[in-house]
């Protein structure tokens, strides 16, 4: 397998192979707390469930650090040697809204060292699509004895922001109405950091929910004026949906920094630069657009 994404088709013949596979489902949208109940409802027969909320993120606190902080390095190992990782493993995780929650379990092993591990392209949805038998109830493994690293993938920092948007492109990967500032339904503040351009993660999805090709996505990213050899950062709300961008990016051929903290960690920062509108906006003395 090449590549972050792995389809139906795909996780069929590794399942069949018989080698260690993981499945993990990471059942969470923005302002729902059902994710629980839908996995003990029907998941892929196998997977274990994640709770994102707890187990993909450190918690909030004063929100300095943004609504979901990534968690600390040692915790996050012990984590995921309760999902029944082990050394040696292929980890597969998905979600049932087209990977936008499961990509941040996806991010987080990745940067922790894992190499084999990949993002279900389409998610549960095109699991059930595909005529496949869903399991209820809950799964509880053996416990794995994973080592784990750190810092394996790029990461953007708050105050890194200037020197990105000077070098390169910074991507607003929330939707349309949310980067303009027309509604902000969580966070302090609505609009977005001056010179950052929109690119709704949903966009790199097709009509069935599953990535577009790698040509479609280098096209739309090329448009906004993502290039080769130039640096590549995204941000989202709280760093949850920008990891699926950081996938759709990989795709199309590009390498591309998180920002964790996002706009939940930009918007409750005194002093913070904000736009609002379509466009990017230019950032504070610069008297030039990004």
């Amino acid at each position: 397998m090449n590549g972050p994404v792995i389809d139906v088709p795909g996780l069929q013949e590794l399942l069949a192979a018989g080698g260690p596979v993981v499945l993990l489902d990471v059942r969470w949208a923005l302002g729902s707390t059902d994710g629980f109940k839908q996995y003990q409802r029907g998941h892929i027969p196998g997977a274990v469930y994640v709770d994102l909320e707890k187990e993909l993120a450190a918690p909030a606190g004063n929100g300095t650090a943004g609504r979901h902080p990534l968690p600390d390095p040692r915790e996050f190992e012990r984590t995921a040697r309760s999902w029944g990782i082990s050394a040696g493993d292929t980890v597969v995780v998905y979600d049932a809204v087209s990977g936008t929650s499961a990509a941040r379990a996806w991010w987080l092993l990745r940067h922790a060292g894992m190499e084999s591990v990949y993002l279900l392209d389409g998610g549960v949805v095109a699991w059930h699509r595909a005529g496949l038998a869903l399991e209820g109830g809950s799964v509880v493994p053996r416990p794995g004895d994973v080592e784990l690293t750190w810092d394996r993938m790029p990461i953007l920092e708050m105050w890194d922001v200037p020197a990105q948007l000077a070098a390169g492109r910074l991507l607003d990967a929330r939707a349309k109405e949310r980067y303009r500032g027309d509604r902000e339904p969580v966070d302090p503040i609505p609009g977005h950091i001056p010179g950052a351009v929109n690119a709704p993660a949903t966009e790199n999805l097709s009509a069935e929910g599953t990535f577009r090709s790698p040509g479609e996505l280098r096209a739309a990213f090329g448009a906004l004026g993502v290039r080769s050899g130039a640096p590549v950062a995204v941000y989202c709300g709280s760093g949850i949906t920008a990891a699926h961008e950081v996938v759709a990016l990989e795709l199309a051929g590009y390498k591309a920094a998180l920002y964790p903290g996002s706009w939940s960690q930009w918007s409750s920062t005194k002093g913070s630069p904000v736009a609002t509108g379509q466009q990017p906006g230019e950032w504070p003395g610069t008297g030039q657009r990004r």
